[in-house]
């Protein structure tokens, strides 16, 4: 009976674990739990033993990847409540509710936001979201998908984003014919996000009675874009040290959203200053320390993906060659191995480099870049949407403890848009093929 359950094939214990992790959140247990229960299954269902479990879960945990993560995951936290007791939060909605409907601002803020690559970032825009709903008229559930949704509108081709960074890397695709095959993705997005969430908000008008804040909305939001700008510099920094001094290692991709982020607390000190009592409530929140422990777990999660079976032979391998023996066209496999490298992973830096390296090398040698271009806008496309669909997405699980909601539901929710997007993928590629000939 055990060796039956053993020899299950990958992919369904990949679904499992994920399935599982749906379920124990749906019996309204805490995510921490939730993420735990569907680590440790996947992990003894491909038969690793307890000492192999305790060997892995420690190299993830005490990585220097996971000291960055959580270290990216306090700050991020802290700068969003310090900019919401220094007022910040509530001027930036005044600005953007005077000058746009409920409709506009409340997916203005999570798109702005979005242009920041930081993990859980969708937690940094959901009190804004709340706020753009003084009067709690506003379903939880719709506000957290409304906030996920549009938070993740331009990781198709914005470039400081390290999936996209290392898609280009991977494909040797340039920069401009990346976001060539995004674009048209981040449009479809925003287009079935307003048709599938947005238009279930009531149509108000802008409050053009509201009194603005007397600051600019430029110094009101210099915050996130000190973010923004440093996190830029500190990488075309390195980028252009790394030509003159041969030898330095590569930089981590957590390193510029580190030094944006305490940069961006900096000013915002300077321009608003905070109390030594409120930066004690800041820094010692227990709501932020069980946040940085779900991350971790995920992970930790992601880490049993990436690791080699006790046979010795890579996960997505095996899966891949399931997937070949079972007679699934080479077409399909190209879609579903980044779509499953989606949901397992719950990000893009993680999809892509489990999956991509496997997408081209079905390409065979040298493959013509119209080829190439329709079957990345496909791979990347795929993986991203299985992404937006993971339980194990960082953004999706803080947004849904801020709001209260069901992971469950919340993803539920998010299928139809996600259909929409998955057809704006097969047109881009269809449309790649019929221009290039690939």
């Amino acid at each position: 009976m055990l060796e039956a359950i053993l020899a299950t094939p990958v992919l369904f214990k990949v679904l499992g674990s994920l399935g599982l992790i749906l379920v124990v959140n749906l019996l309204r247990m805490p995510f921490i739990a939730s993420v735990l229960l569907g680590t440790l299954a996947l992990a003894f269902w491909c038969g690793y033993g307890p000492i192999a479990v305790i060997t892995i879960a420690g190299k993830q945990l005490f990585s220097l990847e996971a000291a960055l993560l959580a270290a990216v995951m306090f700050l991020v936290v802290w700068l969003s409540s310090q900019m919401e007791a220094g007022g910040v939060m509530r001027d930036l909605v005044a600005v953007l509710r005077a000058r746009l409907s409920r409709r506009g601002a409340i997916a203005m803020l999570p798109a702005v936001i979005g242009f920041l690559p930081m993990p859980g970032g969708a937690l940094f825009s959901a009190p804004l979201v709340d706020r753009c709903d003084p009067d709690g008229s506003v379903a939880p559930l719709l506000k957290t998908q409304i906030n996920y949704w549009f938070r993740h509108i331009w990781e198709y081709w914005w470039p400081l984003y390290p999936g996209i960074l290392l898609a280009m890397k991977i494909t040797k695709l340039e920069i401009w014919q990346f976001m060539l095959l995004g674009i048209p993705l981040t449009i479809a997005s925003f287009s079935a996000g307003y048709f599938f969430l947005l238009r279930r908000l009531s149509p108000e008008r802008a409050d053009s009675g509201a009194e603005e804040p007397h600051a600019s909305p430029l110094l009101i939001a210099l915050p996130i874009v000190v973010v923004v700008a440093v996190y830029a510099l500190v990488r075309a920094g390195y980028a252009g040290l790394a030509q003159v001094v041969s030898g330095l290692p590569p930089l981590h991709n957590f390193t510029p959203m580190i030094a944006g982020t305490l940069c961006a607390m900096l000013v915002q000190q300077r321009l608003r200053p905070l109390p030594a009592a409120t930066w004690k409530k800041i820094v010692l929140s227990s709501k932020t320390l069980s946040l940085v422990i779900i991350v971790l777990l995920l992970h930790v999660y992601g880490g049993f993906i990436n690791e080699k079976l006790p046979g010795g032979v890579p996960l997505m391998e095996v899966m891949r060659g399931d997937l070949a023996r079972w007679g699934i066209p080479l077409l399909a496999v190209m879609m579903l191995i980044p779509f499953i490298s989606g949901l397992t992973f719950g990000v893009a830096f993680g999809f892509v480099g489990a999956s991509l390296p496997i997408v081209v090398s079905l390409l065979g040698p040298n493959p013509s870049v119209g080829a190439l271009l329709a079957t990345t806008v496909l791979a990347y496309g795929c993986g991203y949407l299985g992404m937006m669909l993971s339980p194990v997405h960082v953004c999706i699980i803080v947004t849904n403890e801020h709001f209260g909601t069901s992971l469950y539901r919340s993803l539920g929710g998010l299928v139809r848009p996600a259909a929409a997007v998955f057809c704006a993928v097969i047109v881009v590629h269809l449309a790649v093929r019929w221009i290039m000939g690939g």
